[in-house]
């Protein structure tokens, strides 16, 4: 079941540390008042409903870690990058995003 809810959302079995390590960038797409209750350090707060009109100011060359609350929120991130070119992953969840790169 766990497996099928990652397949929905996007989710693989990832080596975040080493994107992380190649300079990968994670971006958080929850709202700003989410971002500021906790967040992983040194991601960037994007929230979902502005991503579109910034894409210009992402390389094209790094990854992209999507991260939000859940999961859902980053699945429909990591769409609309990939749909533009970028090498972007679905984090799901930041705070277990966290857990897996610490």
């Amino acid at each position: 079941m766990l497996q099928f809810i990652k397949n929905i959302l996007g989710i693989k079995d990832t080596d975040y540390k080493k994107l992380i390590q190649n300079g990968a960038q994670i971006i958080d797409v929850r709202s700003p008042q989410e971002y500021k209750s906790g967040h992983i350090k040194n991601s960037k707060n994007i929230p979902l409903q502005t991503l579109s009109s910034k894409l210009k100011s992402f390389p094209k060359n790094k990854a992209i870690i999507t991260v939000c609350a859940s999961g859902i929120r980053s699945a429909n991130a990591k769409g609309i990058l990939k749909t533009q070119g970028f090498d972007a992953y679905n984090g799901g969840a930041w705070q277990q995003l966290q857990n897996k790169i610490s």
